[in-house]
């Protein structure tokens, strides 16, 4: 009978549920992915049922403050209040300043072609992007992403959580469908017109008729258009 006796504040510890509150709080908070009830039960030896009961004061204690308790793909983490996402964007994003038609320019290149190297930018832009890109990278608009093998190791670059956070997009599934195939240079034969100088000119008309062809398309009269 005494040892019934004295685990009975045990038992009144475990109804309480304080220390393990306290316990998954202090999981949580190192936790780096969400930690199923399965997982926090183990973590803290408790049974799954008081686990429960834990997080839902932990919900209600923290439902009003800067950090809240959120269920993610069955799992609890702690994360950042909606209602302070302004001061929150303001420390980790970077300045909201317009970019140049250069850099939004150089910004879809990557993004659609991703991972990029800098000679392939000025490739098809026509350009040289240095400056460009720095830019991009100093507004954590995109990333270095390894080298690519291929003489000169060149460096390569992808677009980053911060780029997808500015422009509204869940991933670059989002982004807008591009007809590429209309991006593709193509070349359009125009009609070739020979001056003709007048009859009592010093050059006959036969000699410009008789001419050699010219060797290049666009002497020809066809245009690259891209």
């Amino acid at each position: 009978m005494q040892a019934e006796h004295e685990e009975e504040p045990v038992q009144g510890e475990l109804l309480d549920t304080g220390a393990l509150q306290r316990n998954v709080e202090a999981v949580l908070f190192v936790a780096s992915e969400a930690l199923s009830i399965k997982t926090l039960a183990k973590l803290t030896g408790a049974e799954e049922a008081a686990v429960t009961v834990a997080l839902q004061r932990i919900d209600a204690d923290f439902a009003e403050r800067g950090i809240v308790l959120r269920e993610i793909a069955g799992g609890y983490r702690f994360a950042s209040s909606p209602a302070a996402r302004s001061a929150v964007e303001a420390y980790l994003l970077p300045p909201k300043t317009n970019l140049s038609p250069a850099a939004l320019e150089t910004l879809a290149i990557v993004a659609y072609n991703e991972p990029v190297t800098k000679g392939q930018i000025e490739e098809i832009r026509g350009v040289g992007a240095d400056s460009v890109i720095a830019t991009l990278l100093d507004r954590r608009f995109i990333a270095e992403s390894g080298r690519k093998e291929s003489p000169g190791r060149p460096m390569l670059y992808k677009t980053t959580p911060e780029f997808l956070e500015a422009f509204g997009l869940n991933s670059l599934d989002d982004l807008p469908a591009v007809d590429l195939d209309a991006l593709q240079s193509r070349e359009v034969e125009l009609p070739m017109t020979v001056s003709r100088e007048p009859a009592d000119a010093e050059t006959p008309v036969a000699a410009a008729e008789t001419a050699e062809p010219p060797e290049t398309n666009e002497e020809a009269g066809e245009l690259s258009l891209a």
